[in-house]
C-alpha cells in the first residue's frame, strides 16, 4: 500500500498492552495490569511527538508497542497505513528496518564484548543496506553523524563516557536509516551539560536526515525544546494531547497543570501544585477519570464516568468533563 498525506506514519487505534499476575494452573487465576489501555495516537512525517508522564504512567511500554517490541493486548496499529498488529518477526522485518528504537541506559543495549565498528557493521550486512564495499565508507559516515571521530570504530564501549556511549546508540539506529526513531528517555541518564548536547543532536538529525520521533521523556524542559507536539499519559491513557506551545501556554487537563507547575522556574513565581496521594495500582484504576483520586477539582461524575479524549480548539484533545481550558 502507498501512504497517501494524509495518512498518519504510525498509527494506534485503542491500542492496549494487558499483562496477567497471580496466574496459576487454575482456571480464571490471575489478575489483569491495564499498563496500556485504548491508547489512540497518530505520528506523522516529520514531527516529534514528546510522551509524558510519571513513573508507571505507561509511557515506556507504550513506546515498546509502537514499535512491536511488544505485542499488543487489543486494537490496532498501522504503520504507513499497513496493520501490523499481528504482524509476525518475519512479516516485521522490512517494517523494522524503517522503525527503530533508542533506549535510556546506553551501557544496557550495547554489546561489551563487541568494538563500534562490528555493531554498526552487522546491521548493513544482514539487511544488505549497503553492498560490503562500501561499508567502511558508511561507518565513518554515521560516525561523523553522531559527531564522533572515526578512529573511535575500532574502541569497546566501557571505552567511552555516557554520552559517547549514546551517540553510539544512535549512530546504530541510524545504520537502518529509519523513518522514525522512539526515543525511551535518551538522555535522563546522562549529565545535564552533557544532556544539552544530545537533545542539539537529536534536532539536527531530524533536521538533516528528515526523522520524525517518538520522544519519551519525564523532563518536561527537554520535551518543550525537542517536541512539535506533546502527549501527556496517565495510568496507561491519555488525558491530553496538543501542540507544544499552546499546552505548555494554558494545559487544560489538571494533571498537566500539575505537571507543568513542577517545572523549575527563574523566579518564585508561579503556583506550584502538589499531587496528594499516589499512582493508583493498574490492577485497580478508578471507575471513572483515571486522575479522579488525586484531582482537586473531581465531582462525582469524574469519579463515576470516564471521559472521552475529545478534539477542541487548535488541534487540542483532552480526556477531562471540566477542561481548565481549550
Amino acid at each position: 500500500m502507498t501512504p497517501s498525506k494524509a495518512t498518519p506514519l504510525l498509527e494506534a487505534r485503542e491500542l492496549s498492552k494487558r499483562y496477567m499476575v497471580g496466574k496459576t494452573f487454575m482456571p480464571g487465576s490471575g489478575r489483569a495490569v491495564h499498563a496500556v489501555d485504548k491508547v489512540s495516537l497518530s505520528v506523522w512525517a516529520g514531527e516529534t511527538v514528546g510522551l509524558v508522564g510519571e513513573s508507571g504512567s505507561g509511557k515506556s511500554t507504550l513506546g515498546r508497542c509502537l514499535t512491536r517490541l511488544y505485542d499488543i493486548s487489543g486494537g490496532q496499529l498501522l504503520y504507513e497505513g499497513e496493520d501490523i498488529s499481528e504482524a509476525t518477526a518475519r512479516e516485521l522485518l522490512p517494517i523494522r528496518r524503517k522503525m527503530q528504537m533508542i533506549f535510556q541506559d546506553p551501557s544496557a543495549s550495547l554489546n561489551p564484548r563487541r568494538r563500534v565498528r562490528d555493531m554498526l557493521a552487522e546491521p548493513l550486512a544482514v539487511h544488505k543496506i549497503r553492498p560490503r564495499n562500501e561499508i567502511g565508507d558508511r561507518l565513518a559516515e554515521l560516525m561523523g553523524l553522531v559527531g564522533l571521530p572515526v578512529e573511535y570504530l575500532d574502541r569497546y564501549p566501557h571505552e567511552f563516557s555516557g554520552g559517547q556511549r549514546q551517540r553510539i546508540g544512535i549512530a546504530r539506529a541510524l545504520a537502518m536509516e529509519p523513518q522514525l526513531i522512539v526515543a525511551d528517555e535518551p538522555v535522563s541518564a546522562l549529565d545535564v551539560s552533557v544532556q544539552a548536547q544530545v537533545v542539539n543532536l537529536f534536532a539536527d538529525l531530524r533536521e538533516r536526515l528528515n526523522l520524525t520521533y517518538v520522544f519519551i521523556a519525564h523532563d518536561l524542559g527537554v520535551v518543550r525544546q525537542v517536541s512539535t507536539r506533546v502527549v501527556v499519559m496517565y495510568l496507561g491513557t491519555i488525558v491530553e494531547m496538543g501542540e507544544t506551545e499552546s499546552l505548555f501556554a494554558a494545559p487544560a487537563h489538571p494533571y498537566t497543570r500539575a505537571l507543568l507547575s513542577a517545572i523549575p522556574r527563574l523566579s518564585a513565581s508561579g503556583e506550584r501544585i502538589v499531587l496528594e496521594g499516589d499512582l493508583p495500582s493498574p490492577l485497580d484504576p478508578p471507575k471513572g477519570c483515571v486522575f479522579s483520586t488525586r484531582c482537586p477539582l473531581a465531582t462525582d461524575l469524574c469519579r463515576n464516568e470516564r471521559p472521552k479524549l475529545t478534539a477542541g480548539a487548535n488541534g487540542r484533545s483532552v480526556a477531562c468533563h471540566t477542561p481548565l481550558a481549550s
